[in-house]
């Protein structure tokens, strides 16, 4: 008997609905809101005005490609945090509402887990398998950099973050110094797939344990561009390939080297990568060239449920429902919660 969960993600500037059947995806449909390149981010007022034009469409879009009624959704599962808080509030009070209306009830889904239980979502176009636990995942995106110990759907534990900035913050702020139009992160792996990552040598941070830090290295990438526009103005122009190759490439091997060390310690050999910067083709070949030498197993998702969508809420929503683990309508919207997971 099917079981249909409506999922609604609304964490920063994309307003995305789907339905699944069980981890079945039927429909996922994700309204971009390109007003804040003007600005070289994400303005929260504007966003959360954004999704509230877009959420109905969306979520009737959703339901028509499913090929079903809403009054055959058996849950309604929204992300609750982290997120911007205009944003999440839009597809909180629009979830409660729907929910209340049509009498199913409502599950909240946290974002970052959510982000990992995307390796469940089939499609038609699934190949091989889902992630047994336990497994580790490198969650990475524009605002966290973490490995996770995966023991269960809900039962995780995070052993390693980022002690200031984001991978994905790192690379978006690099894109910036260079000129480069926002979201830079994209931009920087299309043009360092041009270039030659040991061009320029950056050091990479040394953090004890499993934590990571990038503050340095971005900080270290300005001064020594700052240095080489005084000897050449037209330094960045002229080395543009080869600097977002070199950048990523650091980016990326300090990822890697924490990760290398988290699957040594743990012994665990099944390794996940999950968020928006796990879109980037450098990282994604790295995750490959490390299970060809036989370090780990890799689990990689399929591009559209890199990003933020509504199918990883639907899917982690659903995993909530089997287990009867409803919320109510006292549930409100938050924007960060440390050592959440």
């Amino acid at each position: 008997m099917p079981i249909y969960i409506l999922g609604i993600e609304s964490s920063c500037d994309d307003t995305s609905a789907a339905v699944l059947d069980g981890t079945t995806m039927l429909s996922n449909v994700t309204a971009n809101q390109q007003v804040h390149a003007n600005y070289g981010g994400v303005v929260p007022e504007l966003a959360s005005r954004a999704h509230q034009q877009n959420i109905i469409p969306v979520i009737h879009e959703a339901i028509g490609r499913a090929g079903i009624r809403k009054e055959d959704l058996d849950s309604v599962a929204f992300t609750r945090g982290p997120g911007l808080l205009g944003s999440l509030l839009v597809g909180t009070s629009f979830a409660k509402s729907f929910a209340l209306g049509l009498g199913i009830p409502l599950v909240e889904v946290d974002h970052m887990q959510a982000h990992i239980l995307a390796h469940f979502i089939r499609t038609p176009q699934s190949q091989g398998q889902v992630p047994e636990f336990p497994f580790l995942c490198l969650t990475v995106s524009g605002g966290h950099t973490q490995i996770v110990r995966i023991d269960g759907h809900f039962d995780m534990e995070v052993i390693g973050r980022t002690i200031d900035d984001a991978a994905g913050e790192a690379f978006d702020k690099a894109a910036k110094i260079m000129g480069l139009p926002y979201p830079g992160g994209p931009l920087v792996d299309k043009l360092g797939k041009e270039g030659n990552p040991k061009a320029f040598g950056f050091a990479k941070p040394n953090i004890p344990g499993l934590d990571y830090s990038f503050s340095g290295l971005k900080t270290s990438f300005l001064y020594f561009l700052r240095d080489r526009l005084k000897e050449d103005a037209e330094f960045i122009e002229k080395n543009k390939a080869d600097l977002c190759a070199s950048i990523q490439d650091a980016i990326i091997g300090t990822l890697m080297d924490k990760l290398l060390k988290a699957v040594n310690e743990t012994g665990i050999r099944q390794v996940a990568v999950a968020g928006g910067v796990s879109a980037n083709s450098a990282l994604r070949n790295a995750f490959l060239e490390q299970q060809q030498k036989g370090a780990f197993r890799a689990f990689i998702p399929e591009f559209q449920f890199t990003t933020d969508n509504a199918a990883m809420i639907a899917v982690a929503g659903y995993f909530k429902y089997l287990k009867k683990e409803f919320a109510d309508l006292s549930a409100s919207p938050y924007s960060r919660v440390e050592n959440r997971i």
